[in-house]
């Protein structure tokens, strides 16, 4: 019986011993299988060979390929120990069995699961980020030697994350031939060509490269979360993004640029800064050229990619991952990246130059070139535009208001082109003969408007536009989504002022045409009282003009002064404290939004009421003008009366507590008082709400 008993426990023993030589067997064929280096070798060789190897082999996987090098090193302890024990046998004249199990004891703990790891990945077809997921998991296990064991396969593939990170946040490099790193170029390349598309890019550059750099800014990178550990948080991964896209653009200026700072290279430091992985010089190239090396260590300095590179060699040293040191790490990686960035845009690109151009522009500050501009197309926004040649027909006036104001003094000028977007290309200034401009009266009004030619309505005016031309490096901060913002303000913008001049024009002209009137029949009794009667007939409408004049100077008021101004002040301030460039794009942003909100074009109804009284207004003064050959009134009484329930449903939704309370518009009670200085606009408005009920 005892017999019996120690041959079962021998070969209990002895099965145990083969099933490690069978789990040797299955770890060390997916090492040799994931450390194959044949796809390597295919790069050289012919097509066809090279898809007769992808087709015998598998996707590599360097992440695979890091983690079968860490089970190559607990083989080489296996066979380490196998040595040992077969040495001590040789050794012992009695060879005991005993020292066999002994020996090989510990493996029957890491060999098993290391073969399940092995089974998942092959099975699943895990590889990178996924991979790291996999063995953080498994790491957390109640048996010391086994969780040592994982943690050393995870180090192989941090240390691969880590070479990915190095080339992506020092370099600005993507290394990521098998789409296994969190962050990837876009898959769709035709779209960073496609310049028609207005949420992405801007109208690219002259220069190719130029238009890549900036497509890689907006489209050409992401992050892909089915590869982003989960222990990474997705804050970490954008930082990670964004310092990566930074420092790409910071070692890659444009051509322009470099050009431009030509005449600035003798002051740059000129010190042996040799940037790892790159091509050397040209022993042929005799002739003298811009260094765009030394360009790019004034925009990104050698310290400071040392710097970067050096916070990430501690991490790689580190045996285990410490997710606070990598988020610290990241986090002052990203810090160096924004604030190199912000010394380019804000100061190298003189963001704040243009910041003011945009603001004196789209946004009217410079009033006395659009007054000048509206006071020249006045006659001819009087008619309906020509489709063929409406932007021609603009760019007059708009040129004759720029000589008589701005002229040559901004050197933003020539930035600017105007446009209808409803008819076709944008003119810039440039491309007009002021020459062969035919002038008379002393404005536009001399421009052709031949009566056969395709007409729209006069309310096709309403959709002047301007266009702003950006160069490198602002492409960055100001993307066609920003511009698109400003250019919706400034239509609504210059609706408001063009219709607050037309009533000033329109109560010139009356008063102009009644004292001259009066002038003729003041000796002829019978024509004076006739010209009494008129005076006395019209002045209601004089009232209703002045009404609308008093709202519409009120609102122009309120969002140049209280709103544009005040959100102007702030965004300054923000310049000047901020040296982070995301933290300024988002300044910007929100100095957008606050523009749109509180000038209430992001409310339907009101926006719409406004559109309608801006409408009324200026249809009340065309009549108005015209009273004199065609004494109507009941036109001009269903305008006034009209205008009378839009302003005081206008005055309603302000006043309501949903907008007056809130601090959405916070200088919008500041409007209200002015408009109900003396309780007109409450009580006409209660009036209407009595008589609707």
């Amino acid at each position: 019986m005892l017999h019996e008993i120690l041959l079962a426990l021998l070969g209990d023993a002895i099965e145990r011993l083969i099933c490690l030589g069978f789990y040797y067997r299955e770890l060390d064929r997916f090492a040799k299988k994931s450390r194959n280096l044949s796809w390597i070798r295919s790069v050289n060789e012919s097509p066809q060979t090279t898809q007769i190897l992808h087709r015998q082999t598998e996707k590599p996987s360097i992440y695979r390929r890091a983690i079968a090098n860490g089970i190559v090193e607990i083989l080489s302890l296996y066979r380490s120990a196998v040595l040992q024990v077969e040495q001590q046998l040789l050794a012992d004249p009695i060879p005991i069995f005993l020292t066999v199990t002994q020996g090989l004891n510990k493996f029957h703990v890491l060999l098993p699961p290391l073969y399940e790891l092995i089974l998942e990945i092959e099975r699943d077809d895990i590889r990178g980020g996924q991979l790291l997921n996999l063995l953080h998991k498994r790491c957390h296990c109640g048996v010391p030697e086994l969780q040592s064991c994982i943690q050393r396969l995870l180090w192989h593939g941090h240390q691969v994350m880590y070479h990915q990170l190095a080339s992506w946040m020092v370099y600005g490099i993507l290394q990521d031939k098998h789409g296994e790193f969190f962050i990837r170029r876009q898959e769709d390349r035709d779209t960073e060509n496609d310049s028609t598309n207005p949420e992405t890019v801007e109208k690219l550059p002259q220069n190719s490269s130029d238009a890549a750099s900036v497509t890689d800014w907006h489209l050409g990178f992401h992050i892909v979360l089915d590869m982003l550990p989960e222990y990474i948080h997705m804050r970490v991964a954008e930082s990670i993004l964004f310092a990566g896209k930074a420092i790409r653009v910071l070692r890659n200026p444009s051509h322009a640029f470099r050009c431009q700072d030509a005449p600035l290279l003798p002051q740059i430091y000129r010190g042996q800064n040799k940037l790892q992985g790159f091509m050397g010089r040209f022993a042929f190239q005799k002739e003298p050229q811009i260094d765009k090396k030394l360009i790019t260590e004034e925009l990104l300095p050698q310290s400071e990619a040392d710097k970067i590179e050096f916070m990430l060699h501690e991490l790689k040293d580190s045996t285990e991952f410490h997710k606070r040191s990598f988020e610290n790490a990241v986090d002052s990686i990203r810090m160096i990246a924004a604030s190199h960035l912000w010394q380019l845009v804000v100061v190298r690109a003189d963001l704040n130059g243009h910041l003011k151009a945009l603001k004196d522009y789209f946004l009217l500050a410079k009033g006395d070139f659009f007054h000048c501009f509206l006071e020249e197309s006045r006659q001819l926004m009087r008619l309906p535009p020509r489709q063929s040649t409406a932007e021609a027909d603009l760019m007059v006036p708009f040129q004759l208001a720029a000589i008589k104001t701005v002229a040559d003094e901004d050197k933003y000028f020539h930035r600017l082109s105007l446009r209808m977007p409803s008819f076709g290309i944008s003119l810039t200034s440039s491309q007009v003969d002021l020459s062969k401009v035919n002038i008379s009266d002393g404005n536009s009004a001399g421009v052709s408007q031949t009566a056969g030619s395709s007409e729209l309505s006069i309310e096709g005016w309403d959709g002047i536009s301007l266009e702003y031309s950006v160069d490198w490096p602002l492409q960055l901060f100001f993307t066609q989504e920003v511009l698109s913002k400003y250019r919706r303000v400034f239509q609504y913008l210059l609706r408001l002022k063009r219709t607050q001049m037309e009533l000033e024009k329109s109560w010139a002209s009356v008063m102009h045409q009644d004292h001259t009137d009066f002038a003729k029949h003041r000796k002829d009794r019978f024509n004076c009282s006739t010209a009494r009667q008129h005076r006395s007939r019209s002045r209601p409408m004089w009232h209703v003009r002045e009404h609308m004049a008093f709202l519409i100077r009120n609102l122009q008021f309120y969002i140049q002064v209280d709103v544009i101004e005040s959100q102007w002040n702030f965004l300054q301030a923000h310049v000047q404290d901020s040296h982070d460039f995301s933290g300024l794009v988002g300044f910007h942003q929100e100095y957008l939004s606050a523009l749109i909100s509180q000038s209430f074009l992001d409310i339907g109804s009101v926006s719409r009421i406004l559109d309608s009284i801006m409408k009324l207004c200026l249809q009340f003064c065309w009549k108005l003008e015209q009273y004199d050959n065609n004494p109507n009134t009941f036109e001009l009484e269903h305008i006034a009366e009209e205008f009378n329930k839009k302003s005081n449903s206008l005055y309603t939704i302000l006043r309501s507590s949903r907008l007056a309370g809130s601090q959405r518009a916070p200088f919008l009670r500041r409007f209200l008082l002015r408009l109900n200085f003396n309780s007109f606009f409450e009580a006409t408005a209660k009036g209407v709400l009595n008589v609707v009920r």
